[in-house]
């Protein structure tokens, strides 16, 4: 039988895959319905900043071997539902950083969750969790004078 840390570093591992593959696909969702060019980059930069934590998280996964994990069908589904009636209503740079921001908010409170679901988990899975909550809370911060 796995070990409590190993079975704890790899759930809590997963979730962050999940959690970062789910914001970059948010990203995706809006990125060109953006039409102020300063949050577009930020947007991208923060695109950029999910994928890099993407392939560090895969290869800490690789070393335990284990799967990286997708985001559920049920949430991606419901968050391109939310975008795109929230964006057919109402276009505009205030919207998305509306839906950025409710997302990156969720994104925190989740993970936070998770880690105190997985207290066993290693120290390095914990760091990268760290930094997901912080590029989420950056991007959170940064929106802001866009609502």
């Amino acid at each position: 039988m796995e070990k409590k840390d190993t079975r704890d570093t790899i759930c809590l591992l997963k979730e962050c895959n999940a959690g970062s593959k789910m914001a970059v696909s948010s990203i995706e969702d809006v990125l060109d319905k953006v039409k102020d060019s300063n949050m577009r980059k930020l947007l991208s930069e923060s695109k950029s900043h999910h994928e890099k934590l993407c392939d560090d998280i895969h290869t800490l996964l690789e070393q335990h071997h284990s799967e990286e994990k997708e985001p559920g069908n049920v949430a991606k589904g419901m968050a391109w539902l939310k975008t795109t009636m929230k964006l057919g209503i109402e276009e505009g740079d205030a919207t998305v950083a509306d839906l950025m921001t409710d997302g990156c908010n969720m994104g925190i409170k989740t993970l936070h969750k998770y880690l105190n679901q997985y207290p066993a988990a290693d120290h390095s899975s914990k760091d990268i969790c760290n930094r997901l909550i912080d590029i989420e809370e950056k991007l959170c911060r940064d929106l802001k004078s866009y609502l």
